[in-house]
């Protein structure tokens, strides 16, 4: 039977990669408008008012920063993973991000929260990438002389 995780790395890759991409696009207002369909926050206020509801606990000035800190990294990851540099690293990274955006939703605004937007899922596939031993059309694997088929 064929090995397909060339296959599924690379689909991992894009996928998360790509909707860290949107979510940045989305809260700086690249794809709609606020309240059009399939805009979650649609201006970068917006986002930094959801920002300051996942972390109640904080002042908004410390939240606002938060929010640019958030926007930096996924804007970052994404780039990172849709070319396969340093993925491992990546990976690693957009798990731990997820993940801690996950349990912020989690307290803030209940279980069901983060599955509603398959966060944890999205975490998990980050966690999953990592574990890959070689990343196929990458930028990693142009640097790497052991070249797996």
């Amino acid at each position: 039977m064929k090995n397909y995780s060339t296959y599924s790395q690379l689909y991992l890759r894009l996928a998360l990669g790509l909707g860290f991409i949107a979510a940045v696009a989305d809260r700086l207002g690249l794809v709609g408008q606020a309240g059009q369909p399939n805009i979650a926050w649609g201006n970068w206020a917006s986002f930094l008012s959801y920002t300051h509801v996942l972390l109640p606990f904080l002042s908004k000035p410390l939240s606002d920063v938060m929010g640019w800190l958030a926007t930096i990294a996924e804007a970052l990851f994404g780039l990172l993973l849709i070319i396969g540099y340093k993925t491992k690293l990546t990976a690693i990274g957009s798990g731990l991000l997820t993940l801690t955006f996950a349990l912020a939703m989690v307290f803030a605004s209940g279980w069901k929260a983060p599955f509603n937007y398959s966060v944890f899922a999205a975490s998990a596939g980050a966690f999953v990438l990592a574990s890959i031993p070689y990343y196929r059309w990458s930028v990693d694997a142009l640097s790497t002389k052991n070249v797996i088929a």
